[in-house]
């Protein structure tokens, strides 16, 4: 039986706004040239991961899950990290024998053995794809998210708590795409 390996990565656990979004990647073709270039998706610039995600998603097997706001709040960020990264890695096409994790704990519920490691993202190349093809899901999300709450800033901040995205919800309060457990917005929510 040929070992099929996968990566996986989350991106979106620190902001004040939008989901959590988890990538599960198979490479089924590791001689590719472009691989060279992949890496962490912290350490590439935005337009470099908007080259490498679409070769991703043409060149290997993947699957991506999102976690909402209200689901965060429900059940806390880790939790619905952990969920987000067991549904990408059972949603792959490909069912994978080893499982690559991100980071220092594993998710419950994985369908084959796993490992996590830490910085996995600079140093597994699947776990580098599950990170370039969830920053650019979850970016492109808080991009079209911006367009209808342009004075939060989503576009450039992502969700996080910048000045301008703070001062945002300071004077135009919390909106549906809020994280309401988040302390920023929980004590706006308290106060008003």
């Amino acid at each position: 039986m040929p070992i099929i390996t996968a990566g996986i990565d989350e991106v979106g656990r620190g902001p004040l706004a939008g989901p959590v979004v988890a990538a599960c990647v198979h490479i089924p073709d590791t001689s590719l040239p472009w691989l060279d270039d992949v890496t962490d998706s912290k350490k590439l610039f935005k337009t470099k991961r908007n080259i490498l995600a679409p070769l991703i998603r043409q060149h290997c097997v993947w699957s991506i899950a999102e976690i909402s706001p209200q689901e965060i709040d429900k059940i806390n960020i880790l939790q619905a990290t952990m969920k987000a990264m067991a549904q990408a890695a059972n949603d792959l096409p490909t069912l994978p024998t080893m499982i690559y994790v991100d980071g220092n704990r594993l998710p419950e519920k994985l369908p084959c053995p796993a490992e996590a490691i830490i910085r996995g993202d600079s140093k597994v190349k699947e776990i580098a794809c599950a990170s370039i093809i969830a920053k650019v899901h979850r970016d492109t999300i808080m991009e079209q998210l911006a367009n209808d709450f342009p004075e939060y800033g989503w576009h450039t901040n992502s969700g996080y708590g910048s000045k301008v995205h703070l001062e945002a919800i300071e004077k135009y309060g919390v909106t549906t795409h809020h994280r309401q457990s988040f302390a920023p917005v929980r004590n706006k929510l308290l106060a008003a």
